[in-house]
Order: structure tokens, then sequence, then C-alpha cells
């Protein structure tokens, strides 16, 4: 039996392409929102979860900051993908017949030149693959689809142009989400480690500014921080963090030893291995 990752998203979205270019040998299972990919994993029908935490032109991915802290699962990888994408149209439409294209917000926002170009009407659908669904569908050459490359072949439409995003350097990072189990050590993990991990400050002046200043005197990288609001109050403050290291190494020992001195609350969300494409 085949083993399952959990996206959210349609058949041919960025988030499928993840899937199947981290782990080509496990079956896809597309989910209407996180928190079904999430329920997919947690009940064992799923053994891992993509999901998108930021992008390079959008910045962080709506909704996560609140759901990753809140979930049982545990951060075992990352992965980062190119985002590319065509502009669609049913057989035998052309460019000259559109008026409007239909996609994600996202994805319309980052192909505006195409879209001032050809005098196009952004309809904003909720997901690239399923715009590309809805052009098969509706079969009207008025109406063209931006998504990713392989949404063509999989919705059977024509391919009017490639890579018409405004920005070749649009890269979106996911992390994988497996059930939780023992942080793995550092002989476990070769080569360079993230840490990812969520903590509340004290309620003492400049406590943020202390928490953090193990990370800068022990000269470790921080690669992502994130404040987010919890329990409906404006002075209840929430901080996600990904750092360039590992736990039981010995500058991150002295910079948590810091951190929790100055906090009233922290989680280690996950150990993993760093991506290459942090090296580029």
């Amino acid at each position: 039996m085949a083993n399952v990752i959990a996206y959210q998203g349609e058949p041919g979205s960025n988030s499928h392409l993840a899937c199947t270019e981290k782990y080509p040998d496990f079956e896809s299972m597309p989910c209407a929102s996180f928190e079904d990919a999430f329920a997919e994993v947690t009940s064992g029908r799923a053994q891992l979860a993509m999901i998108p935490i930021e992008n390079t032109l959008a910045g962080r991915v709506a909704d996560i900051h609140t759901l990753l802290p809140e979930t049982t699962l545990q951060i075992i990888g990352e992965h980062y993908l190119r985002i590319r994408f065509n502009l669609l149209a049913i057989p035998g439409g052309t460019i000259e017949q559109a008026t409007e294209v239909h996609s994600h917000v996202h994805a319309l926002g980052q192909c505006r030149k195409l879209i001032r170009e050809f005098g196009l009407k952004p309809v904003i659908n909720g997901d690239t693959a399923g715009s590309a669904r809805d052009v098969a569908k509706w079969n009207d050459p008025t109406k063209v689809s931006l998504a990713p490359p392989g949404a063509a072949e999989l919705y059977g439409l024509d391919t009017l142009a490639v890579d018409v995003e405004d920005d070749p350097t649009n890269t979106t990072r996911f992390v994988i989400l497996a059930d939780k189990a023992p942080l793995r050590g550092r002989g476990e993990l070769a080569g360079d480690a993230v840490t990812s991990f969520v903590f509340r400050v004290r309620n003492v002046p400049s406590a943020l500014y202390k928490a953090l200043g193990g990370f800068a005197t022990n000269g470790i990288n921080m690669t992502r921080l994130e404040s987010y609001m919890v329990g409906g109050e404006f002075a209840a403050t929430m901080f996600m963090v990904d750092v360039e290291g590992h736990p039981e190494d010995a500058p991150m020992v002295h910079a948590f030893e810091e951190l929790r001195f100055f906090t009233s609350e922290m989680r280690v969300m996950g150990v993993y291995p760093a991506d290459p494409f942090r090296r580029r």
C-alpha cells in the first residue's frame, strides 16, 4: 500500500506539484482546507501533509501562523517550489478571443503584466488548478485560466503562454508535517538543520529584545520571525520563529536558555534538515 501525502487544493495545483516533486512515490491526497489536510494525518489516512507557509512575493500564507501552533503535528521537513504560471484556454481558443482570466487571487496579482497587456478582466477563483478545471467545464473561449503547467494536460486545455508570472524569482516555501514523534537528535540529521518554535514573552520591559538576544550573541541565523495575537487580546502576542541550527548544538543550547528565561511559554514545532535551496 502506497504512502499518502495530503495537501490543500485541487489536483494540478502548486501544492500538488510540491508533493510530487518532494515525494514522487507517495499518493497525493487533495483536501478542501488546511484543517482537512491536518486531520488526514492525525487520523492516519495520510502519513504526511505538504503545507505552504510563505511566498517571496505574497508573504506568509493566510491562517497558517495560527493553525500551525494549534496542531499536534510536527514539522519534519521543508520544500521550496519555484512558482510558474501558464495561460490556459479550451482547445482551439486564442488569446484574441479571451476577455476574462480566472485564477487564485495571488496568481492574478503575480501576473499583472500579462493581464494588462491583453486587457483581460481578472476573476478570482479559490484555486489555480480549480480555475483550469472550471475553464474546461465552461468550454467558453472567452474565459482563460492562470494555472501551474501540469494543469493543462490534467484538464485537457491548450497552453497559450508559458511562465507568464511577473517575477521569475517567485518561490513558495512549504513545510512537511507528520504525526508527533520524538524530535530527531543531532546524530539523526546529517548536515544543516532548521528548528521551528513558538514562544510568548513575559510581560516585562524589553522582553522580546532580551529573549532574542541570545540568538545574536551566539551567532545563530534567524530566518523567520512572525508575531500573531492570541486569545482575542492585543496584549497577548505569540511569536513563530525559524532558526538555522539544532537544539543540541552548543550555541542553540545557550540561546534557548536565555529565551526560556524571558518567556512564559515556548514550544518546539520541529527539527528538520535544511533544504538545499537555502544555500543558493
